[in-house]
């Protein structure tokens, strides 16, 4: 499906779409075009990259402008531009919607325009039943990329339009693991909001299997999930004082906007949830469209009650370790 593609990146420059990159570029596509507003993580990332195959486009996706430019002649674009920082959204919620929202529909627009193959979403599992403005924003950005197919002209355009929605990458920057580990060896303290607390997990390896799988198999209008694990805070933190050294600790308290368990489908998406192997597919309960022959070894799931993070199977803390010193070059 890769091969010989033009492919865009929206927020291209993040750790994700680095880790995408680079895998894109081994499954010989024709170029890769990052799309971002930074322009030092820009230079940063062309340090790290020297392929001819990659451009680099200054803009923002709430200019559709020059977004509606970086997409034409573009095959498949991959979107993960977002603000994403809870704290800092539910202090700023205006610039979360203008980005989140706005610029998704953006990038909805400018795919139809340039009659784009496929426009593949990344979510999160904060937009399942949100208790957070980041959460709200990225549920949005999901109903508008599987509602996208409504604004096509079936004669003139063919895009497909799929929404993904996974977990924490773990290790990544923006997980708490960096945090715990800056906070060691700097303060020899970190900061708990609850030992309780669970979340969904997944390496970046996985994140990007998914990805380009659900990619390559996405009719439209469906949003993909992978079938994870998940770990406790308190086994994190446990981990990381055996990798690095035993610190102390302060109970902080759940902050503003966050739960104690994340949920990646909720019991009223199940109606219409089926499974696909290692991946369940959320179809859209409005739309006609689907054949569900057109998947393999699909089959309705027997999942009965939300597929929360509280429930799940749990990483063994040895394994947790391992996963972490790995991911985190410990």
């Amino acid at each position: 499906m890769f091969e010989g593609k033009t492919v865009l990146i929206t927020g291209g420059t993040g750790s994700l779409g680095q880790a995408l990159t680079r895998r894109l570029l081994s499954l010989d596509v024709k170029a890769i075009r990052i799309f971002s507003r930074n322009e030092s993580k820009q230079i940063e990332m062309e340090n790290n990259f020297e392929d001819k195959r990659i451009r680099y486009f200054l803009g923002d996706i709430r200019d559709l402008d020059r977004l509606s430019r970086a997409t034409e002649d573009v095959d498949i674009v991959f979107h993960a531009a977002a603000i994403k920082h809870v704290p800092k959204i539910e202090y700023n919620p205006f610039e979360a919607i203008k980005t989140n929202v706005i610029g998704s529909q953006n990038v909805i627009e400018a795919c139809i325009n340039a009659n784009v193959e496929k426009a593949i979403c990344v979510g999160t599992d904060k937009a399942v039943s949100p208790l957070n403005t980041y959460g709200a924003t990225k549920l949005l950005m999901e109903k508008l990329f599987v509602t996208a197919s409504n604004y096509l002209n079936k004669q003139k355009h063919q895009t497909k339009f799929i929404a993904l929605r996974y977990g924490n990458v773990l290790g990544s920057s923006g997980s708490v693991i960096p945090l715990f580990i800056e906070q060691i060896k700097t303060k020899n303290k970190i900061t708990i909001t609850n030992k309780d607390m669970t979340r969904f997990s997944i390496t970046m390896d996985e994140a990007l299997d998914f990805i380009l799988k659900s990619a390559i198999i996405g009719n439209g209008s469906e949003i993909f999930v992978p079938k994870l694990r998940a770990y406790t805070i308190e086994d994190v933190k446990e981990s990381l004082f055996e990798i690095i050294h035993k610190s102390e600790e302060e109970v902080v308290g759940i902050r503003p906007g966050e739960k104690l368990h994340e949920t990646l489908i909720n019991e009223n998406e199940l109606r219409n949830t089926y499974e696909i192997d290692d991946k369940f597919v959320i179809l859209n309960p409005n739309s006609n469209d689907y054949d569900l022959n057109a998947y393999n070894s699909i089959k309705k799931t027997e999942i009965t009650q939300s597929y929360s993070s509280d429930i799940v199977e749990k990483i063994p803390k040895n394994e947790l370790g391992k996963i972490i010193s790995k991911e985190r070059n410990l």
